[in-house]
């Protein structure tokens, strides 16, 4: 069947171009080896960085065993990533976990779990081997990756969620949640939480589990406080936003205050006058991140244009006039979601038809 897209125009591929290269500027790196020696070496003395957000992830036993059995038969090891910290250190991108389970077994005492296929070494201490073996087990290599300086705090983390995507690991709310703790992600935090929240945006357990919620809050602030720095980028948006509004938190006792109520404001008036709250149906299981954003957001710039609309009954809302049309389901699609023009229509939509009555 006969693909009926526009091609994109000129314009569109002078932006991606643009983009491309832009972006690419942050990744510059250099590749090198380390001998499994060096590697324990350095992170038992502690000459390796490991940021905050992959503190709290920690392999297993099992794991652990599997990993240094593969490391035994020799079989390759990822690439270690790391990043070039001004002072000459480095900080480990990703492979914290690797390379601190290699030190715990040749320093720390590790003792093998079950192993199949070696199942002979099950048991076994890095001292337990004949010195032979010990000096082989060094003797490897492991490959790395040095970013250099143009590599901002961003994109470090980004790298580190697109590697490990399908894995047990971070997500960019986890991700935020473990390297900029402070006042904002505090509240963040606590927002999330929120009862009623829950009720009107339901999400699948799993969605829960992986802080979908802390999502929704923090793009809720980030995005209502203004887009002017947005380049389509969400991951990099919502961390430069989240440092800075730390910061601002920190220097301004009252704003946590006055940012929950915010908060607090909009779900009251949600669940008075939309009948499915940021569901699509009354039965639905699931929130789409697009609507909740629309919806969120838009009536958040409502009250604050207009006020009173607060204080009317449902039906002078009349919210069910318009939440169903075409153009609705429309610009809360999927489809080139997170492009700024798209963020801007889906949140616009919903004020307007609020601040209008929805009599447009």
């Amino acid at each position: 069947m006969a693909h009926s897209k526009e091609r994109p125009t000129a314009e569109q591929i002078e932006l991606a171009e643009a983009q491309i290269v832009e972006q690419s500027k942050r990744i510059d790196f250099y590749i090198t080896e380390y001998s499994v020696e060096i590697l324990a070496q350095k992170v038992r003395d502690g000459e390796y960085v490991v940021p905050a957000y992959q503190r709290e992830f920690t392999w297993e036993d099992r794991r652990k065993s599997r990993f240094i059995e593969s490391l035994i038969m020799g079989l390759p090891i990822p690439f270690i990533f790391f990043w070039e910290m001004p002072d000459g250190r480095l900080e480990i991108v990703d492979g914290s976990q690797r390379l601190r389970t290699i030190a715990e077994f040749i320093y720390g005492g590790l003792a093998l779990g079950e192993l199949d296929p070696l199942t002979h070494l099950s048991g076994f201490q890095f001292d337990d081997l004949p010195e032979s073996r010990q000096r082989k087990i060094k003797n490897r290599s492991v490959r790395g990756i040095v970013l250099n300086e143009h590599a901002d705090e961003a994109a470090r983390l980004d790298m580190f969620e697109r590697i490990n995507t399908g894995s047990k690991n971070a997500n960019t709310a986890e991700i935020r949640r473990g390297a900029l703790a402070g006042p904002f992600i505090e509240l963040v935090m606590e927002l999330a939480d929120e009862p009623l929240l829950a009720q009107l945006a339901p999400i699948s357990a799993k969605a829960k589990k992986e802080r979908g919620y802390e999502e929704l809050v923090t793009r809720f602030f980030a995005y209502g406080d203004g887009l002017e720095n947005y380049r389509d980028r969400p991951s990099d948006f919502l961390f430069a936003y989240s440092k800075k509004m730390n910061e601002e938190f920190a220097s301004d006792s009252e704003l946590a205050d006055r940012y929950r109520q915010r908060f607090k404001t909009v779900l009251d008036f949600v669940s008075q006058n939309f009948p499915f709250g940021f569901k699509k149906t009354e039965t639905g299981a699931a929130t789409p991140r697009t609507r909740f954003e629309s919806i969120a957001i838009g009536v958040a710039l409502a009250l604050e244009e207009k006020p009173e609309i607060a204080d009317r009954a449902a039906d002078q809302v009349d919210v069910g006039s318009w939440i169903n049309l075409p153009e609705f389901q429309r610009i809360t699609s999927s489809d080139g979601a997170n492009a700024i023009a798209r963020l801007r229509g889906r949140i616009e939509f919903v004020k307007d038809k609020l601040v209008g009555d929805g009599n447009d």
